[in-house]
C-alpha cells in the first residue's frame, strides 16, 4: 500500500510516496511527484536504507477539452531504488524542491522494515523454497502460515449497544498464486444488531504485517456490530474457499526442465472465533432512551404565534456516532388541549471504518385546540457515552407558544384561563321551547310486558345466536394470536416478494437479494412465532422440523439464504441467477403454507 501527503502552496503540489511495510534487504522504490517544473531537490536522511539507483527522472502531460475549455497539466516524477538494512520502524523526513525561486516540502512517511531472508542469494533460496513448498504440499493442503482467514474486532469488551468494527481479512503469503474463490460461509453476528459497511466486490490486495511477517491482505467484508445481549456473544468462524494454482513437475521425464503442469486446487480456511464481553449500562435513568455513543442534541419549532386547530411541528434533532437507528424517540410533555400524533423519523446515516455516523430527526405535529399561551417544558435526550463511561444529558430549552383563536373555534366564550376540560358544556343549558306537536301517553303505561316488547327481546335473542354462530371461527381464530400472525404470514411474504420481483424487473441485484432475505425471515418469523432477533439457522431448522417439514425442504430454504447472501458479499462465488433465487423463494413459501398448519 502507497501513502502519501499532498504539500500544497499556490497549487504546487509535491507528494512522496512509498510503501508501508518491507522486509530486510528488500529493494522498493521510493518517487517524489511534481505538478511544476522544479529543481535542487534536496533529499531526506535515508542512511537507514541502501540507495541502489536514484534519481530516475521522468515527464508527463495531458491535455483536457471540457465544453471547448482547455486545461493542460504536466506531472514530473523522481524516482530512487532502496534497500533495507536491518529491521524496525522508520521515519523519512520531509524532502524540499524549488519552483521559480520558492521552496515546497513534501509529506514525511513511516515505514516498517521486518525481518526477511538473508540478502545472498535470497532469489535463489525463495525459488528453492516455492519449488519444494509444491512438490511436497498434497491437493488442496496449504499450510496456515501461508494462507488463512481472520476476523479483526476492533475491540473484545464493550457495553450493551455499543458498536464494534469486524472486518473479514484474507491473509495470503507471497508465495501462494490465489486463483479465486468457491465457496463462503458468512459469519452470522448472532446476538448483534448489524450494519453493512459496503467494499469492493472486487477484492484488492495490501501489504501488511502479522506476526511478524508481510501477507498480501484482502478485505472481504466490514460490519458494524452492535451487540444486544449481555455476557460473552461467540462469533462463529468464517469459511472460505481458495483457489489456489499449484505447478506439478513429473518424474524422469526428458521435457521436465522445460515444461511445467499447472493445476488449481481448492483451500479451505477457516477463521477462528471470537469473543465478545459485553457488560450492561450501570444504574439506567428512567428517561434513557436507548442511546450509546457521542452525541449533540438539538430542537427547533416552526412556529411560536399560531391560530387554534393548526398544526405545529417541534423537531428534534441527534447527530453524531454510535447506535443511531435504535434509538427511541425523546417523549415531550405537551399541554393537554394539545393534540399529538406519532413522530416521524427521518434517518440521514453512513456507515464506515469509523462506524455509524450521522443525524436522526423527529418531528413531532401537534394542534392547539384552544386560544391561550402555552408553554412546553425543555425536552431531555439521555445517552451512555463509552468514552466516559456515564450517562450524559442533553436538553433543549422551553417553547413558548401563543395561540389566538382561529374562525373555526367553535368555543368563542371560553375564558382563555381555562381548559376545554374544565368547561364541558357551555351555551347548551338552555331549554328551548319545542314547538312541533308532541305525543302525549296515558299515565301509568309501560312499554315493558307489551307484544313490541316481546317480539324485539325474541328477536334480539335470535339474532344475536344467527350472528354467533356465523361468527364464532372467526372469533376464535382473532383470539389466538399465533393463528392470525400464521394466516398474515403469506400475505406479507408475498408483498415483501413483489418489492423483489420489482428489483428483479430493473435488474438491482444488490437490493433484490436484500429484500429477498428480508421476506424469508420475516416469513420465518410470523409463520414460527419467533422474534425475527431471536432467529438463527440452528433455530429455524430445528423449529421447521418440528413441524415436520420435510428435510428436503429446510435444506432448500438454507441454500437459497446461502445464495443470497453469497450474491451480496462474495459475487464472483454465487453462479446462479436473480430469477432461479425468486422462483425458489416463492416455491419453499408455497411448500411452507401447505404443510405448516
Amino acid at each position: 500500500m502507497f501513502v502519501g501527503f499532498l504539500a500544497m502552496a499556490d497549487n504546487i503540489q509535491f507528494t512522496m510516496e512509498g510503501p508501508d511495510v518491507v522486509a530486510a534487504g528488500e529493494q522498493f522504490r521510493l518517487s517524489f511527484t511534481l505538478n511544476e517544473n522544479g529543481s535542487d531537490l534536496q533529499l531526506p536522511d535515508l542512511s537507514n536504507f541502501d540507495v541502489l539507483m536514484g534519481p530516475t527522472t521522468s515527464q508527463s502531460s495531458s491535455i483536457q477539452i471540457i465544453n471547448g475549455k482547455t486545461t493542460q497539466s504536466s506531472s514530473f516524477s523522481y524516482m530512487f531504488i532502496l534497500r533495507a538494512k536491518k529491521e524496525g520502524k522508520f521515519s523519512i523526513r520531509p524532502a524540499s524542491i524549488k519552483v521559480n525561486g520558492k521552496t515546497y516540502e513534501s509529506n514525511s512517511l513511516n515505514i516498517q522494515v521486518v525481518k526477511g531472508q538473508p540478502q545472498q542469494a535470497a532469489g535463489q533460496s525463495a525459488q528453492q523454497g516455492n519449488q519444494q513448498q509444491q512438490d511436497e504440499t498434497p491437493s488442496g493442503t496449504i499450510s496456515k502460515d501461508n494462507l488463512f482467514v481472520h476476523i479483526a474486532v476492533d475491540k473484545t469488551n464493550v457495553s450493551k449497544g455499543e458498536q464494534i468494527l469486524a472486518t473479514v481479512k484474507l491473509y495470503i503469503s507471497q508465495n501462494v498464486p490465489l486463483n479465486g474463490f468457491d465457496e463462503v460461509k458468512l459469519p452470522t453476528y448472532e446476538g448483534f444488531w448489524t450494519k453493512e459497511i459496503n467494499v469492493p466486490t472486487q477484492v484488492s490486495f495490501t501489504r501488511e504485517v502479522y506476526n511478524g511477517k508481510i501477507y498480501q491482505v484482502g478485505i472481504l467484508k466490514k460490519t458494524i456490530l452492535f451487540p444486544q445481549q449481555l455476557g460473552a456473544i461467540r462469533i462463529n468462524p468464517f469459511e472460505i474457499t481458495c483457489l489456489v494454482r499449484q505447478r506439478v513437475r513429473k518424474q524422469q521425464g526428458f521435457f521436465d526442465d522445460f515444461f511445467d503442469n499447472y493445476r488449481v486446487v481448492k483451500a479451505k480456511v477457516v477463521s477462528d472465533p471470537v469473543i465478545i464481553n459485553v457488560k450492561d449500562l450501570p444504574n439506567q435513568p428512567a428517561n434513557y432512551s436507548g442511546a450509546v455513543g457521542n452525541f449533540s442534541f438539538s430542537g427547533s419549532i416552526d412556529k411560536t404565534n399560531v391560530k387554534s386547530n393548526e398544526a405545529v411541528t417541534l423537531k428534534l434533532n441527534i447527530s453524531g456516532s454510535g447506535n443511531l437507528t435504535l434509538i427511541n424517540p425523546p417523549k415531550i410533555e405537551l399541554p393537554t388541549d394539545f393534540e399529538s400524533y406519532e413522530p416521524k423519523t427521518t434517518d440521514k446515516t453512513t456507515t464506515s471504518d469509523k462506524g455509524l455516523s450521522g443525524s436522526i430527526a423527529f418531528e413531532y405535529l401537534f394542534i392547539p385546540r384552544y386560544a391561550g399561551n402555552f408553554t412546553i417544558s425543555p425536552v431531555q435526550f439521555v445517552f451512555f457515552n463509552p468514552s466516559s463511561h456515564q450517562f450524559e444529558t442533553r436538553s433543549t430549552e422551553a417553547f413558548n407558544i401563543k395561540v389566538v383563536k382561529g374562525k373555526d373555534d367553535q368555543n368563542s366564550s371560553v375564558v382563555s384561563s381555562y381548559s376545554k376540560e374544565d368547561v364541558k358544556m357551555i351555551g347548551k343549558d338552555i331549554r328551548f321551547i319545542k314547538q312541533n306537536k308532541a305525543k302525549f301517553k296515558p299515565k301509568g303505561s309501560s312499554f315493558y310486558g307489551t307484544f313490541e316488547f316481546y317480539m324485539i327481546y325474541i328477536l334480539s335473542l335470535i339474532g344475536f345466536a344467527v350472528f354467533y354462530i356465523l361468527n364464532r371461527k372467526k372469533i376464535k381464530e382473532s383470539a389466538n394470536i399465533t393463528l392470525v400472525r400464521n394466516k398474515r404470514a403469506n400475505k406479507v411474504a408475498l408483498k415483501r416478494l413483489k418489492e423483489a420481483a420489482l428489483f428483479l424487473k430493473n435488474n438491482q441485484a444488490e437490493k433484490f437479494y436484500e429484500a429477498v432475505i428480508k421476506a424469508l425471515w420475516g416469513y420465518l418469523s410470523d409463520k414460527l412465532s419467533i422474534p425475527v432477533a431471536d432467529l438463527s439457522r440452528q433455530k429455524t431448522s430445528s423449529s421447521l422440523l418440528e413441524k415436520e417439514v420435510e428435510p428436503e425442504v429446510v435444506r432448500e430454504l438454507m441454500q437459497i439464504i446461502d445464495d443470497c447472501e453469497f450474491a451480496r458479499y462474495a459475487p464472483a462465488a454465487f453462479t446462479g441467477t436473480m430469477q432461479e433465487t425468486y422462483d425458489g423463494a416463492a416455491r419453499v413459501m408455497g411448500i411452507f403454507e401447505k404443510q405448516i398448519k
